[in-house]
């Protein structure tokens, strides 16, 4: 296997994800909509946003910590975003004759939009951001949401595969598109599910953010791939995968194109990444087949983690990409990292002391245990319909 994005990605042969059909919000937003393979949608075009909404708010300010380096963005427009709201009041639901919603269509499969109070955005355009003791600039960047389906009360875990490959082409579409805007240094696409994680709104959704720096976990990765490379001759994530693999014990499923495992020093009780078998830098540099097979392995392993505890788990599944214009980029792979703080049926584990002020973690579940309860679970679900 090449170590190099564009030799992989050239022996590949990466397709192009479905196109959205693009529309405008009340305030100026942009809006695009996505739809399943099998829906017909050729004469569909965005309605129009009958709202009257206010402007858009200025961006955000970054603030360096110059004690570590990091970028804090402070979005003061967001404190008043709104907070878990009753069903008939969400605005993630398709608009009725008597409600109008975010999504303006009367129904609809997936639906990306940008964030009405974004952390970064929404201008984008290069800048250089200096490291003087008191320096703030804009918060450039782009924040947008993703609706899984315009059923309120699914989770993700409920959709069938066909709409779970749908929101894998809109994941790799926006990658690809956002990464090209001026002044992103990366793409992450995520999702909070759960009260327990803070999530302001219960309908099935997710975010895709667009940094304007390289955020602190990718600089440190990057940091252990130069010196692993440096060291080895050899690609970090590749030897980590192989590693993985030649064990076996924490290896959940193995696919054509994916392997699903809790990494060998997980700090969450529930952890477990999916990597590409392949070497490749981000969602949209995936194959059709390989989109069509992360769409499954996803699905299976969303319902798994569901089917760990009688009621559902909270949990953070954040796809980490490689960032657009660093260096170093080639050496970091596309992996998703999935991660619980519930323990046990009735506990969560608090980041207290040592993690919170540290970032030294105490594991309270070995990863064995839980790549083996993972594996029991999924194939407890492997007859749930698609």
């Amino acid at each position: 296997m090449s170590d190099t994005v564009a030799d992989t990605e050239q022996q590949a042969g990466a397709g192009t994800p479905r196109q959205p059909v693009r529309g405008s919000m009340a305030d100026g937003r942009e809006i695009l909509y996505f739809f399943d393979a099998s829906h017909r949608h050729g004469d569909f075009a965005a309605p129009a946003d009958q709202r009257t909404l206010p402007g858009r708010p200025p961006a955000a300010e970054l603030r360096r910590d110059a004690l570590t380096g990091e970028w804090v963005s402070f979005a003061a427009h967001r404190q008043t975003r709104t907070h878990l709201p009753p069903a008939d009041e969400c605005p993630l639901c398709a608009s009725t004759a008597d409600r109008s919603t975010e999504i303006a269509a009367a129904d609809y499969d997936v639906v990306v939009f940008e964030n009405r109070f974004p952390s970064f955005g929404p201008h984008q355009q290069d800048q250089v951001l200096g490291t003087g003791l008191g320096a703030t600039f804009p918060a450039h960047g782009r924040c947008e949401v993703i609706a899984f389906g315009a059923a309120h009360d699914d989770s993700f875990g409920d959709l069938p595969v066909e709409r779970a490959r749908t929101v894998v082409d809109a994941w790799a579409q926006r990658t690809g598109e956002l990464s090209a805007l001026p002044g992103i240094e990366q793409v992450f696409a995520f999702e909070n599910r759960g009260a327990q994680i803070g999530v302001t709104l219960h309908h099935p959704h997710g975010q895709i953010y667009s940094y304007p720096y390289i955020p602190p976990r990718t600089l440190a990765q990057l940091e252990q791939a130069r010196n692993h490379r440096a060291g080895t001759g050899r690609n970090l994530m590749q030897d980590v995968l192989d590693f993985e693999i030649a064990d076996g014990s924490r290896i959940v499923e193995h696919g054509e194109h994916f392997t699903v495992f809790v990494p060998f020093a997980a700090r969450m009780p529930i952890e477990v990444h999916i990597v590409p078998n392949r070497h490749v830098a981000d969602l949209a540099g995936l194959t059709a087949a390989e989109r069509a097979e992360l769409a499954e392995v996803y699905l299976r392993l969303i319902r798994g983690v569901d089917a760990l505890y009688s009621t559902p788990t909270p949990y953070i599944a954040a796809w980490f990409q490689a960032p657009t214009r660093h260096p170093d980029a080639g050496e970091l792979r596309l992996h998703l990292q999935l991660t619980s703080p519930r323990r046990a049926e009735d506990k969560l584990k608090y980041l207290a002391g040592s993690e919170a002020a540290m970032g030294a973690f105490i594991g309270d579940v070995t990863p064995e245990s839980t790549a083996a309860r993972l594996r029991d679970a999924i194939q407890s679900v492997k007859g749930t319909p698609a």
